[in-house]
């Protein structure tokens, strides 16, 4: 296990579990936020989007959280761990609301400088309506890698906390609980 790929809903807790797993694991933590956005929440083209997300899986060890459907197939493809957490609406909208409130005006460590947390309502829409939009499709993304990888959904905090606990008795047996 040395390339571990975190998705799902945003507000899940997919950059805290990354963290707390790379500290454990001692494995290198890439926040894919911090790579794809720039000063004054700017976009990277898509172009230059695909190149630096396949340089940074083409690094023999990762953890990496991310949604980002336009690549999720390519990083798929290269970890060897992926763990989905597929958390229930109110955690996603109760996630982010915390995090705006704790970080109003300042920038998260998983975003790179220049972006000061906001709230931003096309933002919150579209974490509302991710089981509907956006979950179909990633769900149908993983579903060739299923034979091959060790695919991990963890569907509450609870779920989440007793695998990082497992983790923490035993780092080299990361296997869906």
């Amino acid at each position: 296990m040395k390339r571990i790929l975190i998705i799902g809903n945003s507000g899940g807790g997919k950059s805290t579990m990354a963290a707390k797993m790379a500290k454990i694991l001692d494995l290198p933590l890439i926040h894919l936020d911090t790579h794809f956005w720039q000063p004054g929440w700017i976009e990277t083209p898509d172009e230059e989007w695909q190149e630096i997300v396949k340089s940074l899986i083409a690094r023999e060890e990762w953890i990496m959280d991310g949604n980002f459907g336009g690549t999720l197939n390519m990083r798929a493809e290269r970890a060897d761990t992926i763990i989905l957490l597929d958390m229930p609406r109110y955690v996603n909208m109760t996630g982010i609301f915390r995090r705006v409130i704790k970080y109003y005006g300042k920038t998260r460590p998983d975003l790179p400088d220049g972006c000061p947390e906001k709230f931003d309502w096309q933002f919150t829409k579209w974490v509302w309506n991710y089981h509907k939009n956006s979950r179909p499709k990633v769900l149908e993304i993983l579903e060739p890698f299923r034979s091959s990888k060790n695919i991990i959904t963890l569907r509450s905090r609870k779920e989440v906390n007793n695998f990082i606990q497992k983790l923490t008795w035993n780092p080299q047996n990361i296997k869906h609980p």
